[in-house]
């Protein structure tokens, strides 16, 4: 008889406790900045938002040490706002958002951009583009209700590559849960990507990265040479 295998959950530090986040589900936002949609070639006006996701067991604590994702020549990074749900539903009513939160934190959208260049092209998934291992860095959660306003920054080796302010969101925080909740039903445990600024652009082996938002602990990552 095979042996059943043990799998464990992915799990986030909360910033000034001992005990851990457990992650269920990464959803992420694409082109939810206007300067980042224009430079991706999209519409920065209001259509509803759209979703990729991640496998939980991407996230990445601060201070690793990475090794280059395989089957790309054009890593880039995407820092983000992510938000931690400690309660969840359907059809969450956007003045009913904020008591799912549990908490929030700055992630760092990693993505094969030749990889999902080729799928945009040919009409397929994002997936392996989006998707890989180690590829949602994110810091320790800080529990409560992520600010409005607040100054969102990514360097690679000391050189700021991403600058903005959480108000240059097109759909805010409430916004984004209570339209995903239409989707699929959202629960405990799921993270949010709310989207990036501009500036995104290519990571070469053996650089730091280094992800901040105002008010809760940097994400930093360096890529192996």
């Amino acid at each position: 008889m095979s042996i059943i295998p043990v799998v464990t959950t992915p799990t986030i530090a909360i910033d000034g406790s001992s005990a851990r986040f457990p992650i269920r589900r990464i959803f992420c936002v694409g082109q939810n900045y206007a300067d980042h949609a224009r430079e991706m070639g999209g519409d920065p006006s209001r259509p509803d938002p759209f979703f990729f996701t991640k496998p939980a067991d991407a996230v990445v604590a601060s201070g690793a040490t990475l090794a280059y994702p395989s089957r790309t020549a054009d890593l880039h990074h995407e820092v983000e706002l992510v938000v931690a749900l400690g309660g969840g539903g359907r059809d969450i009513a956007v003045s009913d958002a904020a008591a799912a939160i549990f908490g929030w934190a700055v992630g760092i959208d990693l993505t094969r951009r030749d990889l999902q260049a080729a799928a945009k092209k040919a009409g397929r998934p994002w997936d392996m583009a989006k998707g890989f291992d180690a590829s949602a860095p994110i810091g320790a959660l800080r529990p409560g209700v992520p600010p409005a306003t607040g100054a969102i920054a990514l360097t690679v080796d000391g050189a700021t590559r991403q600058s903005g302010d959480l108000a240059d969101m097109i759909w805010n925080v409430a916004e984004i849960i209570a339209t995903l909740s239409t989707y699929v039903a959202l629960a405990p445990g799921d993270l949010i990507f709310t989207g990036t600024p501009a500036g995104v652009g290519p990571i070469q082996r053996g650089e730091r990265v280094v992800g901040s938002i105002v008010g809760v602990a940097p994400i930093e990552v360096t890529f192996a040479g």
